[in-house]
């Protein structure tokens, strides 16, 4: 009787010795996690919580700068403001270009991301390596070059686009740089271009995560290749596609550097989005019939006001995205 109660003690003292080094490794390994994930969360904090928690108040002031000292209370002023003269024709036409860009830019995710990944998927060769660095090297450059570029390309006497089409009779001045049609047609193949290394990423992870069974096993059935894009990898990487979705959106919304390269700071008014307006009106540099408005209020506001849904229609995808993964 007394050896079975010994051997139940002992079983009990390896059973609790055990729970301790268990809790003690699970400590170490959430300390480790947490050293890993801790500079991401200072960054986080520091420039998306903290700045967003100063700027909060700003909106319902009518400080007119960072070194106005005489700010006063308005309320929903600033808000309203936004929509009514002399705010609102700029603002929903930088809300225009801004939609129309998004949208035939998110086009230009699948014309260069999506087919590139494709091609990259089912491409057998040494230079697989060459050819993915060739495509993700235009991730690399400033979006100020790009917007240069496009200025070289198509500015209408010196243009190389614009000479190239002249020799071919097609006739002078084709395009011009400063054109609402460069900024919402152009900008975005070039912008896609620019892009595209990072959106071929996305979708190849997807595409290299498909089972190698599933592909086999349509190939078997008689598939042929569009059907089995159709069939098999779309559905099978649509946590891909929101990703790319998500980056799309936020992308274009926030554009700015490409269209400072087009001239936006500098007096061209079709290269004015979003990013741009409330740029200009935050730091009081946005004019209607040459007079200057705008102040770092009312931009924080329309900032807040365009941007703010964007952010929530963002995180609705990525738990959309996240539900996806696991089914």
């Amino acid at each position: 009787m007394n050896s079975e109660v010994e051997e139940q003690d002992r079983t009990a003292s390896k059973r609790a010795v055990r729970r301790r080094a268990s809790a003690a490794r699970r400590r170490r390994e959430t300390l480790v996690d947490l050293l890993y994930v801790a500079p991401q969360y200072l960054l986080y904090l520091g420039l998306q919580i903290l700045p967003f928690a100063i700027a909060l108040p700003i909106i319902f002031t009518d400080q007119v700068d960072f070194l106005d000292q005489d700010i006063d209370w308005v309320g929903f002023d600033n808000i309203v403001a936004l929509f009514r003269a002399p705010l609102d024709e700029r603002l929903y036409e930088a809300l225009r270009r801004t939609l129309i860009f998004t949208c035939i830019n998110y086009v230009m995710v699948f014309l260069f991301g999506f087919l590139l990944a494709l091609a990259m998927f089912e491409l057998v060769s040494k230079l697989k390596g060459a050819f993915f660095t060739i495509i993700y090297m235009p991730w690399m450059l400033s979006g100020v070059g790009v917007g240069l570029i496009m200025v070289m390309l198509f500015s209408t006497d010196t243009g190389s686009f614009n000479l190239i089409l002249a020799q071919m009779g097609f006739g002078t001045n084709a395009f011009d740089a400063k054109s609402e049609t460069t900024a919402l047609v152009v900008l975005p193949f070039m912008y896609g271009w620019k892009t595209a290394g990072f959106n071929m990423a996305l979708f190849l992870g997807g595409l290299l995560a498909i089972p190698s069974e599933t592909i086999e096993s349509a190939r078997m059935d008689g598939a042929g290749y569009w059907q089995r894009v159709w069939y098999i990898y779309l559905p099978q990487i649509v946590p891909s596609i929101i990703i790319a979705t998500i980056f799309s959106i936020i992308n274009s919304f926030g554009i700015f550097d490409e269209l400072v390269g087009l001239g936006a700071l500098a007096g061209n008014p079709n290269a004015e989005f979003m990013s741009i307006f409330i740029y200009q009106l935050g730091f009081g540099s946005a004019t209607v019939g040459g007079a200057k408005i705008g102040t770092l209020a009312q931009g924080i506001t329309a900032s807040l006001v365009i941007f703010l849904p964007l952010v929530f229609f963002a995180f609705w995808l990525n738990r959309l995205q996240k539900k996806m993964s696991y089914h």
